[in-house]
């Protein structure tokens, strides 16, 4: 008896859908930026000075010292570090290269900057060697640091600085400002230095899993007292570039800057246990910040209730991190 015929299965029609989009994940990789962008949307119907050029170029500028600082404190909180040192070696270098405007412009620009850079060795070279928390050894140098100033100084700003100097701060590149330019160059070093070097590499190993890249072959000692260095060498140029805007070196300059700092790092998406981020998001950081001050300068909000809203933006920074790697 024949068997009936078996009519073939109709191929499975080729899905012609496209996937959907991935909200979560694209949150997760752009919701920093993409907060800035609404802040400026929304600031920008709020104010109509808010998208002038000159205010834009005003807040970049302003932004641009804490983003200096931002940028040497990502390299030290990526490998699970912390520096609360940088406000004071920004006066200490600051109230230096004022002092030492009569020997000329690179004296007053290299010899801070080495001097601060000997102080973050310091400072790393006792976090590795004497096995002290970060958090504890940078807390005596800020207070060390903001000693060395006030000596220096005798509690007295030191003003004038020469008008070569000057340009550091007030100075111009066809309709750039010249911190701005700056600040771009550190990033674009830092960045460099973080995803094309082998250092880099070393930094987020480090803070992946200290253990795991010391038995790798890598000399964390090195890496981290490094680290601290570059932190101490962004601090101290930040310094120069605040001289030279107000054309003093004042003793009290940067007074919170290390919290500033850190929430520019924090709200760009960098773990606080270290190993994750990087110096892109942390100039987006820095820029919220900036943005939010700006904003909420222009629309007369005080100072007061100004520091409640960073301080919210930094706490919701943190919970989505939380939430992001769960």
């Amino acid at each position: 008896m024949s068997q009936p015929a078996v009519r073939p299965e109709a191929p499975a029609e080729a899905s012609t859908k496209k996937p959907a989009l991935d909200w979560r994940s694209l949150l997760q990789r752009y919701g920093v930026f993409l907060g800035l962008l609404a802040m400026c949307v929304v600031l920008s119907f709020l104010s109509n000075v808010f998208l002038t050029p000159s205010n834009l170029l005003n807040v970049l500028r302003q932004v641009s010292v804490n983003a200096i600082i931002a940028a040497g404190m990502t390299f030290v909180i990526l490998t699970g570090g912390i520096d609360l040192s940088v406000g004071s070696l920004l006066a200490f270098a600051g109230v230096l290269s004022a002092g030492l405007q009569s020997h000329g412009f690179l004296v007053a620009v290299f010899l801070p900057l080495l001097a601060v850079a000997v102080l973050g060795v310091l400072s790393g070279t006792v976090i590795t060697r004497g096995q002290i928390a970060p958090f504890v050894v940078t807390l005596g140098m800020m207070t060390i640091a903001r000693g060395l100033t006030l000596v220096y100084t005798g509690g007295m700003p030191i003003s004038p600085v020469s008008p070569a100097f000057r340009v550091l701060g007030d100075g111009y590149l066809w309709v750039i400002p010249v911190p701005i330019i700056i600040m771009l160059a550190v990033y674009l070093l830092a960045g460099l230095v973080l995803r094309g070097t082998a250092f880099g590499r070393h930094v987020y190993a480090i803070g992946g899993n200290e253990q795991v890249a010391r038995l790798s072959g890598i000399n964390t000692n090195r890496v981290k007292t490094a680290v601290y260095a570059i932190s101490g060498l962004a601090a101290a140029l930040a310094g120069l570039i605040l001289t030279a805007r107000l054309n003093s070196g004042d003793p009290t300059a940067g007074m919170g800057a290390e919290l500033d700092a850190i929430a520019a790092v924090v709200i760009g998406g960098t773990s606080l246990n270290g190993g994750e981020g990087g110096v892109g998001g942390t100039l987006v950081g820095a820029l919220i910040i900036g943005v939010l001050n700006n904003g909420l300068n222009l629309l007369n909000v005080p100072s007061f209730y100004q520091q409640i809203v960073k301080g919210l933006i930094i706490v919701g920074a943190v919970l989505f991190d939380r939430r992001k790697r769960r």
